[in-house]
């Protein structure tokens, strides 16, 4: 029975993966300005919240036939949906307030919200004129939320069947929704890489930069790492980032016999080898685990450490100049949150230049990882 459980939850996962479109990115050069001023991250970041919330809006049109086919879906957790776009409307309308403080500087997308009420009346209307300014940055904008709309409701639309992100099962699990506004925490999964590789060009760029960010390590990538070095290298590679686990191998902890024990192995290495770095954290592989785990991390002393921002470098269609551009527009609309990478992506070493480039001084702050969670 367990055995065919199992393969049924896995051809339905296969499905999902399957069935949907590639990535949604956005090209930041169709936006006219650069953010070079926090007023200037505010008048984007009001731009991408009343985009989306237009798509948010009209998505709710949608019976449920029509919302399945959209999101080529046989079955969907409806209940789950609407909670999830009541969630994204809150975070919207508190985004925006942020967002329009500013509008004393920079009056571009500042319209009078100052409740749900009128948060929804003005996406229904929000459009961007033919002879805009901002025109040619309007049509692709659209497009970018319709299809990133439609990723988290496909996710929603299968929780808690299939587990991810999208939603929480309980109080050890931490997706960056609490974070305060223009905070951002880099994270980075699937890691070490063999020597010499994409982790250690990674951490000494970010030590150089002065940001810390959290690794989440395999176990059996570190063993490995470990048998071709030593404790006191890779103690040096983690030198000023923090180390949290992903399990020993990297594969759904939903249906894993053994998922305990991948956790408690990984755990016991970290702690051993880089106990100075060892932050008690658990990345689920896919972001899929158990709703009923949550005791079991509580026991350990642990939290299940998700993410709100994807930045999909794992998809062989996105450049990693793509990936980053994705990462930008979602800090942009969500404006505080937890940003994964794959330190075992080559793109790592091109999009984070270029994300912290991007966003200089844009006034945000990167969480310190020792702090967060």
């Amino acid at each position: 029975m367990r055995i065919a459980l199992f393969f049924c939850a896995w051809l339905l996962g296969s499905g999902a993966v399957a069935a949907t479109n590639e990535p949604a990115t956005l090209d930041r050069s169709t936006w006219p300005e650069q953010l070079l001023s926090p007023a200037l991250f505010d008048v984007a970041s009001r731009a991408e919240i009343l985009t989306f919330a237009r798509e948010l809006l009209t998505s709710e049109a949608l019976d449920d036939d029509a919302l399945k086919q959209r999101l080529n879906l046989k079955i969907i957790n409806i209940d789950e949906i609407d909670s999830v776009r009541r969630r994204m409307w809150l975070r919207l309308l508190a985004n925006y307030d942020f967002a329009q403080q500013s509008c004393d500087q920079d009056a571009s997308f500042c319209y009078y919200v100052d409740d749900m009420a009128s948060l929804r009346e003005q996406a229904g209307k929000f459009e961007v004129a033919d002879d805009s300014f901002y025109a040619a940055w309007a049509g692709p904008s659209r497009e970018f939320h319709r299809r990133y709309l439609d990723e988290q409701l496909r996710l929603a639309a299968l929780f808690p069947q299939i587990s991810s992100e999208i939603g929480l099962f309980g109080d050890q699990e931490f997706n960056g929704d609490e974070m305060n506004d223009r905070l951002f925490m880099l994270t980075f999964d699937s890691g070490p890489t063999q020597l010499p590789g994409n982790t250690d060009w990674l951490t000494d760029y970010l030590r150089k930069q002065s940001i810390s960010a959290t690794f989440f390590v395999l176990g059996n990538g570190l063993q490995g790492r470990l048998d071709k070095s030593s404790e006191a290298a890779v103690q040096a590679l983690y030198k000023g980032q923090c180390v949290g686990v992903q399990g020993w191998e990297y594969r759904s902890h939903s249906h894993w016999q053994d998922w305990q024990g991948s956790i408690l192995r990984s755990v016991a290495l970290v702690r051993q080898v880089v106990p100075q770095n060892y932050v008690p954290l658990f990345r689920p592989p896919y972001g899929q685990r158990r709703a009923d785990s949550t005791g079991f991390f509580g026991a350990q002393g642990l939290k299940v450490a998700l993410w709100d921002i994807d930045s999909r470098d794992l998809a062989a269609s996105l450049t990693a100049e793509q990936s980053a551009q994705r990462v930008l527009s979602l800090m942009l609309l969500w404006r505080h949150g937890v940003i994964v990478f794959h330190d075992t992506q080559d793109k790592v070493r091109s999009a984070v230049p270029w994300l912290l480039k991007a966003t200089a001084q844009s006034g945000l702050g990167w969480e310190d990882c020792a702090k967060a969670m």
